[in-house]
């Protein structure tokens, strides 16, 4: 297969698609039957039509509430709907955006951990949520395709063009937002989201996991049964995939819950659309199955909490029962009667079994007047053991430390 290099995105090819996706058009491939609530319609309008957000300052940090002996700091408030991180050459971080359209350089030159230098590295994107650092490249997922910048840490004041190295991702805009990261096992792994908020399509590539060769070849499913995840990353031990799965909607405000779950080996299915949580039948495609068919979640999490980026903690500054514990950026409830989430949370483990699910950063939500002035994203463990913390919201990075 040949692999051509490209300018951006077309607006007036996005701009179509999008005007087509808001007036219903249907192509042959939307789903006909069985298909319940759609957010794709609230999904859609979130990409297109991006809402001012607030300014992070370091004034709101005493809002937080930490466990003894952690302190949080204001890294960068110039990252305009911060959404997932990935760490280049130390010193530098790359962020990539959801609502807007851009990947960002967060520079700190010195070593000092303070940033010196924000970089707009890449602009005219679309939806690049999901970004990966791989031995120079920087790889970008749209939608549909996935981008690589070769060489990219010398050129990031005129980034070179890119390469399409895969254009067989769907292109829904419902959970159309990538999450990506590198394996230890040298393949991009991505997720593709179900296009909906509970339906059955017939393509497997729907509501799963998929992995690829970093120059496209061998795309195929890695997981089944994957409503939309947005985080994950490998055991430091065991290299296994682990990763977080938001539950569906319009069920109630407490079911189903987010998921925790572990993937020791390829083709397993984790339930979705038929079992929700481990334990919760589907009203609809639940019917005629069990939830014993499928692999259950390591820990359910908070209900609708919205669980996006995690990371196991592997550095040595934060105390020993934090080591090897993943650590969850929960980006809060969109449609709950009482918010949930907007907090980061720990997932305590005695080998691969959950001791503890707990928080360790909350109070970005005012719990009076329901109010959310941030929302975690996706977090980042830098080379001392502090924790980076994206905030698409305030449009910041944090510091967490402890001493």
């Amino acid at each position: 297969m040949q692999y051509a290099t490209i300018p951006g995105r077309s607006v007036a090819v996005i701009a179509a698609v999008l005007i087509a996706s808001a007036c219903g058009v249907r192509s042959k491939q939307d789903p006909q039957s069985r298909e319940q609530v759609e957010d794709g319609a609230r999904a859609a309008s979130e990409v297109r039509s991006p809402q001012p957000r607030p300014q992070a300052s370091e004034a709101g940090l005493d809002r937080l509430r930490l466990p003894p002996g952690f302190s949080i700091e204001l890294y960068t408030s110039q990252v305009p709907n911060a959404r997932s991180l990935a760490l280049g050459p130390d010193g530098v971080v790359y962020v990539s955006t959801r609502d807007g359209s851009r990947i960002y350089a967060v520079l700190d030159h010195d070593g000092d951990r303070s940033v010196d230098q924000v970089i707009t590295v890449l602009s005219g994107l679309d939806t690049p949520n999901g970004i990966a650092y791989h031995d120079g490249d920087l790889y970008v997922a749209e939608p549909d395709r996935i981008l690589r910048y070769a060489d990219i840490d010398g050129q990031l004041d005129d980034p070179p063009s890119p390469t399409i190295i895969t254009d067989a991702l769907p292109s829904d805009p419902a959970h159309g937002w990538r999450y990506m990261r590198m394996g230890p096992d040298g393949y991009l792994y991505v997720g593709v989201g179900a296009p909906c908020n509970a339906c059955m399509r017939d393509e497997p590539i729907y509501a799963s996991i998929v992995r690829l060769r970093p120059d496209g070849r061998e795309l195929e499913v890695f997981a089944h049964g994957v409503r939309n995840t947005v985080g994950f990353d490998w055991h430091p031990d065991t290299q296994e995939l682990w990763f977080t799965d938001n539950g569906r909607d319009s069920l109630g405000d407490n079911v189903p819950p987010d998921e925790l779950n572990r993937a020791p080996s390829a083709g397993l299915h984790f339930g979705y659309p038929h079992c929700h949580g481990g334990e919760i039948l589907d009203p609809v495609f639940g019917e005629g199955r069990t939830c014993a068919e499928f692999v259950p979640p390591v820990q359910q999490l908070g209900p609708h909490v919205a669980a996006l980026g995690m990371r196991f903690y592997t550095g040595s500054m934060f105390p020993e029962q934090y080591r090897r514990a993943v650590i969850i950026a929960e980006h809060g409830s969109w449609d709950r009667s009482d918010p949930i989430g907007y907090r980061v949370m720990v997932v305590q483990l005695n080998g691969n079994e959950p001791v503890g699910y707990r928080s360790l950063v909350e109070g970005f939500l005012d719990e009076e007047s329901g109010e959310a002035w941030g929302r975690p994203v996706d977090v980042a463990v830098l080379a001392d053991g502090s924790l980076l913390i994206s905030d698409d919201e305030g449009g910041a990075i944090y510091r967490l430390t402890y001493e």
